[in-house]
């Protein structure tokens, strides 16, 4: 069992004074962040990439760069690479240099991205959307499997036997699917026998368990060996001493955060009633004391298949040191009390 730490590098206005932290210091803050969480003894820590004012990580690979040689063993992901608005040799060769200089630690957590704003940035159209996606997952696989490329598609330059370089430490790069829990991306990446983050953000986490399935299915038909098959989950969460503590530290910037989504997709008004509900054991907050949140973690590795758990903190702009404080008891209280649970678990399973 994987824990680990997501972050969308955030700058939106702190809710008390109302500044904007500029993205040059939101970034040094990050790389901070993902030097602990390795200090720590977390797995990974995943970067998502965005193309808007109130994220300031345009490009996972450079952010996860800078901590590569500040780190010793922590994996080092993209959460998630917006595949269907980028150039997939790129992406590989921009994967392939962190690997080299983390010493084989890269991942690539690929999706076709929740938000749209690379697409008219890059000049691609929203119609083009799954089309994008699936040429672009076919030919990033391509370049994994073979130093040299020959390939054609409808939205690129077609290649024809050329070599992509520089080559990976690891033999074979990571690739995922993230998923913000369709069906179709489920299927997809269980045809390709890819492993699968599922963004689990909202309802009963429980409610997943059918899509694992569904993926797991996929991939035998496609005839994977379904357990080397790794399933994660992409869920907001926040750590501290008590979990009442945590409940009132993590609210007030995961109120704004909501919200401020919450009016571009219209949703409705996100209250502390909501966020209350969120945080039950039954919920898709894992918010509280380090025994709350392992035991949620653990619920959720034996009941949906969860083999990597990563906590999205902070959401929206947070004090660095609680931020910091919350990933250190990640580390150290929560990650060692699920891996005895789920260690024992799975040997009384044999």
């Amino acid at each position: 069992m994987e824990i680990g730490v997501t972050s969308f590098v955030e700058t939106k206005p702190d809710i008390k004074t109302g500044i904007v932290m500029s993205h040059a210091q939101r970034l040094r803050e990050v790389v901070e962040e993902i030097v602990l969480a390795d200090r720590v003894g977390l797995d990974v820590f995943g970067i998502g990439e965005h193309h808007r004012e109130d994220y300031a990580a345009s490009s996972p690979a450079i952010v996860l760069s800078a901590a590569a040689s500040l780190t010793k063993r922590i994996r080092l992901a993209s959460a998630v690479t917006v595949l269907s608005s980028a150039d997939p040799v790129r992406v590989f060769q921009d994967f392939a240099m962190l690997d080299g200089i983390s010493n084989g630690r890269a991942e690539i957590i690929a999706g076709r991205g929740s938000f749209v704003e690379s697409f008219p940035l890059f000049g691609y159209g929203l119609h083009d959307y799954e089309e994008l996606f699936n040429e672009n997952i076919e030919l990033l696989m391509k370049i994994r499997g073979s130093e040299k490329v020959t390939w054609k598609g409808g939205h690129r330059p077609a290649i024809h036997n050329l070599g992509v370089y520089p080559r990976p430490v690891q033999s074979s790069l990571p690739i995922w699917i993230g998923s913000g829990g369709t069906q179709s991306s489920a299927v997809r990446a269980g045809l390709l026998g890819l492993p699968l983050m599922l963004a689990i953000i909202g309802g009963n986490p429980m409610n997943f368990a059918p899509l694992v399935e569904l993926y797991k299915k996929a991939a035998a038909r496609a005839g994977h060996d379904v357990s080397q098959l790794q399933v994660g989950s992409h869920s907001i969460g926040f750590v501290a001493e008590d979990t009442e503590r945590a409940a009132d530290i993590f609210f007030p910037s995961t109120q704004y955060g909501m919200n401020k989504l919450g009016k571009e997709r219209g949703w409705s008004y996100y209250d502390r009633s909501s966020y209350d509900a969120a945080r039950s054991f039954d919920g898709a907050l894992y918010v509280g004391d380090p025994e709350t949140v392992a035991q949620k973690i653990i619920h959720l590795r034996k009941h949906v298949g969860i083999t990597r758990f990563m906590m999205y903190v902070p959401l929206s702009t947070m004090p660095h040191e609680q931020v910091l404080r919350a990933i250190e008891l990640l580390g150290t209280e929560v990650a060692p009390r699920v891996r005895e649970e789920i260690a024992k678990w799975e040997a009384e399973k044999e």
